[in-house]
């Protein structure tokens, strides 16, 4: 019975040594994807930004050249550099499971979830030329050609209904007559 009892110790001690260096490779991992950002740039230089390992936004960083654009490109451009650097998380998580971890059920379950949290931006649209694009016809187009703007489109009124007035005839027409009578 003491050996019985001497292997069952030596079993759970091996238990116990192998969870604290899975604990340790996996604390390890942890401390290094939290000194991880990612860095992405626009074609122009014109915008950068940069997001931690939990996909925060950390930096954004907009050059002079910037400044002659539309805001609306511009903030366009933040929002899919940001997507961009976001979906190259799962890879960086990746990296540092294989280095620290290895590959086990666990950190693939882990990179799946970041690829689900982090999924890869859409293509990015090749620049539409001038004659590409569809004119639409705002109230300053009407000037350009001299035609008359059109009014601006309101909510439609609702329906008005007609009543009628009634006739001192009408009282007795309904069910035959007075009920009096």
């Amino acid at each position: 019975m003491p050996d019985s009892i001497d292997a069952s110790e030596q079993m759970i001690e091996g238990w116990t040594k192998q969870l604290q260096q899975t604990a340790a490779r996996y604390q390890a991992m942890a401390e290094r994807m939290q000194g991880q950002t990612v860095t992405e740039r626009s074609k122009d230089g014109a915008v950068e930004v940069t997001v931690d390992a939990k996909g925060l936004l950390k930096n954004l960083v907009l050059a002079d050249s910037a400044a002659g654009k539309k805001m609306a490109d511009v903030s366009a451009e933040v929002m899919r550099l940001v997507q961009r650097a976001q979906a190259r998380i799962p890879e960086l998580l990746q990296q540092a499971a294989a280095e620290t971890v290895g590959g086990d059920e666990t950190t693939e379950t882990l990179v799946a979830d970041a690829q689900r949290t982090f999924p890869a931006p859409p293509p990015e649209e090749p620049a539409e030329s001038a004659s590409d694009r569809v004119r639409r016809f705002l109230p300053e187009d009407a000037e350009e050609t001299g035609a008359a703007a059109p009014p601006p489109a309101g909510p439609p009124s609702p329906p008005q209904q007609q009543r009628r007035r009634r006739n001192s005839s009408d009282e007795d027409d309904d069910f035959g007559g007075s009920i009096l009578s």
